[in-house]
């Protein structure tokens, strides 16, 4: 049994094509029922369908109203959303930058349900032909749509599927089409927390046409943002990120079991605001330097990309289980790796854990307080880095003997 786990036999391909397949399955079957069994705009729970989809689509009614400036209003934005969805829904803060109020302004033209659908079903094509662009293979693709992270990321009609299209697309143009690259990560401003690493990996490797780009893109957008939305909403953005810092984030109003990062895990298990913070800060310097070497170190193209991914969820405090469907570019980058320079001890054990993280780390988290997709999350972390370490020592040993 451990010789099978360290070696990835166990994950034959018959089971590596047939898990997807059922997930799948399961996954179509428990939209329908959503669906079937909807009052209107509201699920059996009592939320409206898509849960945190209903503040993308309030934001977008009250941009159109001509008050971009209300979302950020946690007062006013609680009344709008109570007139939509009843006063016993959820209430939901609103805090992306005003970059983001285009895309909500956009899908508000449609009916709620019309609406809730095209968000997901047109940034899940994207999400799938990214994977594709990766790895050629319509396993992989199916692989890729059996990922549990999709469907978390459906049931809260969440943007998951824009970041990894954005991020792998971005990725996968960066050699042939640079300026192209810039423009894909000018535009995951929506996400900045996600963010951090970006440009030290750019700079590490040189690619200074993309970060050029990027650059401009960014400044490009906040312009356009000004134009179209006014001074006042990023004004507004500005003023809400205190509530954001203190209430959500610090405070844990979204819940300890739902956020995936180091520092939750130390909120979570009842250390301090400053604990948290000391940790997270260790977690995210030790991510950048490692990011940064591996992008310096001419390592394989695809490792680089795939510690990029994981190390952007990493790197921020505030990154959500929805989130994690950002890491099928990452895992799709090392099958293709693996498949052509083969697998190490391990490692396709460990992407089994992390491919099936997204599913349980919630239940986990509530039940033990053990933050399992963090745990996954630096697993796969590590073992990119070791495994770029690893070829890096072989090359250099080469290097050595051949000059003998």
């Amino acid at each position: 049994m451990l010789d099978a786990l360290r070696t990835g036999s166990w994950l034959t391909p018959a089971r590596a094509r047939a898990y997807p397949v059922l997930l799948v399955a399961v996954f179509v079957v428990g939209i329908i029922a959503a669906l079937a069994t909807a009052n209107g705009m509201i699920d059996t729970t009592g939320r409206p369908l898509g849960s945190d989809f209903s503040m993308l689509w309030a934001t977008g009614q009250s941009v159109r109203d001509g008050d971009p400036a209300l979302p950020y209003d946690l007062a006013r934005f609680a009344n709008l959303q109570r007139r939509i969805f009843g006063a016993e829904t959820p209430i939901l803060g609103w805090h992306y930058p005003p970059y983001f109020l285009a895309v909500a302004a956009l899908v508000a033209t449609l009916p709620y349900i019309s609406a809730l659908l095209v968000w997901q079903g047109a940034t899940l094509a994207l999400y799938a032909a990214t994977i594709y662009r990766i790895l050629p293979d319509r396993w992989v693709v199916m692989a890729a749509l059996g990922f549990p992270g999709v469907i978390i990321n459906i049931g809260h009609g969440h943007n998951g599927f824009l970041t990894a299209f954005l991020l792998g697309g971005g990725l996968l143009a960066l050699d042939r089409r640079p300026w192209v690259a810039g423009v894909f990560f000018a535009l995951l401003a929506y996400k900045p927390q996600f963010a951090i690493v970006l440009p030290i990996a750019l700079l590490a490797d040189k690619r200074y046409i993309a970060f050029v780009s990027a650059a401009i893109g960014v400044a490009a957008i906040t312009l356009v943002s000004v134009w179209v939305f006014g001074v006042q909403s990023w004004l507004a953005f500005r003023t809400s990120l205190d509530f954001t810092r203190t209430i959500v984030l610090e405070h844990g109003s979204t819940g300890w079991q739902k956020i995936q990062s180091s520092f939750a895990a130390v909120r979570g298990l009842g250390g301090s605001i400053e604990l948290a913070y000391a940790v997270q800060g260790a977690v995210t310097i030790a991510v950048v330097v490692g990011v940064g070497w591996l992008w310096h170190s001419k390592s394989n193209r695809r490792l680089q990309y795939a510690a990029l991914i994981v190390g952007a969820l990493l790197a921020t405090p505030y990154v959500l289980d929805y989130d994690m469907v950002v890491l099928a570019p990452a895992l799709a980058f090392l099958l293709a790796h693996g498949r052509d320079l083969g697998f190490r001890p391990w490692q396709k054990t460990l992407m089994a854990v992390v491919y099936v993280a997204p599913f349980v780390t919630r239940m986990v988290a509530e039940a033990t307080l053990v933050p399992l997709g963090l745990l996954a999350m630096l697993g796969l972390f590590a073992m990119v880095i070791g495994r770029a370490w690893g070829d890096l020592r072989q090359r250099t040993a080469a290097a050595s003997a051949s000059h003998a």
